[in-house]
């Protein structure tokens, strides 16, 4: 997958100078080892100073996981740990990368270290954790943060995509073009907290994208470029006379996005696909869309600015191609009695059509093909809306999120894990019937209460824990999922 950094986690070990430093040391070495016999190795580099109750050792240690490349950091707690320069290590590599740092600590190993070897970690966290809310220190702390050196290892390993998001996000930048479509007020979000969030925002004209367009007119690279689209659809390539137009679309966006990148290192785009889009480039950019999202550069529908960042979340988390929804429509009751009830354990309410015109990656449908817009055509000729990728989603797990600026500037989030239903919608564009447990509820009580867009983002896979721990860490003020049944949502009416 392009566009999403790499991790490399610096592990530092700590301990306090009343315990012996051979045990942080040994349990840190124990750790790794098992780390890189479970995962391989690459992901993390051991430091190889611990930092006893100093600060010449906190920069030392500082010093070396820069120098060494590590773009996350996790504190190792051996023992009990020095709660000062630990901390310490901890608020000066965020000042210094921006970039995530994790804790965890060590367990008692057996029954024999208990004598003369215990190491009191599970204590020592607690004093971390204050300490770190005095310096007001963002860190990520696992829900059961100390364990031996094969549950420490899996804590790091779930760190990664976390970590993942966190460096991605903050080495970003959105390219929109815009504005919004008339009457779509609901995809318009005030954009102050990208700027807090640490992202980029580069705002264009749809007119300064067609004029580039133009430009790529007689693009030596179009016929490489279609062959690969006509490789890509297979059967499914119904419009093989648009292939060379949205060929130089494909490109026009490609090199906007390679000198428009600027000092960032990874780009998502927002783009324009309607009124006047189809009417002037002779198409809609859906299938394009759909092929750069399947690359790991999400381009969102609508100028959907912060379903882009959204997407471009799930694609770090996941290491896949995502996409965006609209949460569209109801399942029928003929097809909930006929193809879900009694099959699926799901309540009608429980499921919906999501669906959105053809910007899923070809990977993700049942036999896409190249097919044209029919909602558009209802008003337009048909020929200047081609280019979408049409097919019923692929079923499998799902993770329905969402990363949203309100009107008045709060950073909320909602995260839900579904599945895509292997049920046939009898529809068009890429659509798929979903099923997630307690949908009607969360559908009032987080989508419509909170005020969020019909758009919602979509991976593949359950992603819930690590998406709902990127949020927090990002700090969004609410962040609402699917409860089960009997836990009530404050605004839910119990009676």
């Amino acid at each position: 997958m392009q566009n999403i950094p790499k991790i490399k986690v610096g592990i530092v070990s700590v301990s306090r100078d009343c315990f012996p430093e051979s045990l942080a040391m040994n349990r840190i070495s124990a750790l790794v080892k098992a780390y890189e016999k479970k995962y391989g190795k690459g992901d993390i580099y051991q430091c190889p100073v611990c930092i006893v109750e100093s600060e010449i050792h906190m920069k030392q240690a500082l010093a070396d996981i820069v120098n060494n490349g590590c773009n996350a950091l996790c504190v190792y707690l051996g023992n009990f740990g020095p709660e000062m320069s630990e901390t310490m290590l901890a608020q000066q590599y965020a000042a210094q990368t921006g970039n995530p740092v994790m804790f965890c600590a060590a367990a008692e190993e057996n029954i024999s270290v208990l004598s003369s070897d215990r190491g009191d970690a599970y204590c020592g966290m607690l004093n971390a954790s204050y300490n770190l809310k005095l310096r007001n220190v963002k860190t990520y702390i696992p829900e059961y943060p100390v364990g031996d050196a094969d549950y420490c290892a899996e804590l790091i390993h779930d760190f990664i995509p976390i970590a993942r998001a966190l460096v991605g996000i903050k080495n970003l930048k959105i390219i929109s073009f815009g504005p919004r479509p008339q009457n779509f007020f609901a995809c318009n979000a005030p954009i102050q907290q990208l700027y807090n969030l640490g992202v980029e925002i580069e705002e264009n004209s749809e007119l300064d994208l067609f004029e580039a367009f133009n430009k790529h007119a007689n693009d030596k690279r179009i016929p490489e470029t279609v062959a690969d689209m006509e490789k890509e659809l297979g059967a499914g390539n119904n419009k093989p006379e648009i292939l060379s137009k949205l060929a130089q679309y494909e490109l026009t966006l490609s090199d906007w996005i390679e000198s428009h990148k600027g000092s960032k290192e990874f780009v998502a785009v927002a783009g324009k696909c309607w009124p006047a889009f189809q009417t002037q480039f002779g198409f809609v950019p859906c299938y394009i869309n759909s092929r750069f999202t399947g690359r790991g550069l999400p381009v969102s529908c609508e100028v959907d600015i912060y379903g882009c960042l959204s997407e471009y979340i799930g694609t770090c988390i996941s290491g896949e191609s995502v996409t965006l929804l609209d949460i569209n429509n109801t399942v029928p009751f003929e097809m909930y009695n006929r193809e879900i009830a009694g099959k699926y354990g799901y309540h009608f309410t429980d499921t919906f059509m999501g669906f959105h015109c053809g910007n899923t990656c070809a990977s993700r449908l049942c036999n896409p093909a190249m097919k044209y817009q029919k909602i558009m055509a209802r008003s337009l000729p048909q020929e200047v809306t081609n280019g979408t990728l049409e097919g019923d989603i692929c079923p499998g797990n799902i993770t329905f999120y969402r990363l949203q600026s309100t009107s008045d500037n709060h950073l909320y989030a909602y995260v839900a894990e579904g599945e895509v239903l292997p049920v046939k919608t009898h529809s068009f564009g890429s659509i798929g019937v979903f099923a997630i447990p307690e949908m009607g509820r969360f559908y009032r009580h987080v989508l419509i209460e909170n005020g969020f867009p019909h758009h919602g983002a979509v991976a593949f896979g359950h992603f819930g824990k690590e998406m709902f721990e990127v949020f927090k860490y990002l700090g969004a003020e609410k962040i609402g999922y699917n409860q089960p049944k009997g836990q009530h949502y404050k605004t839910e009416n119990p009676f």
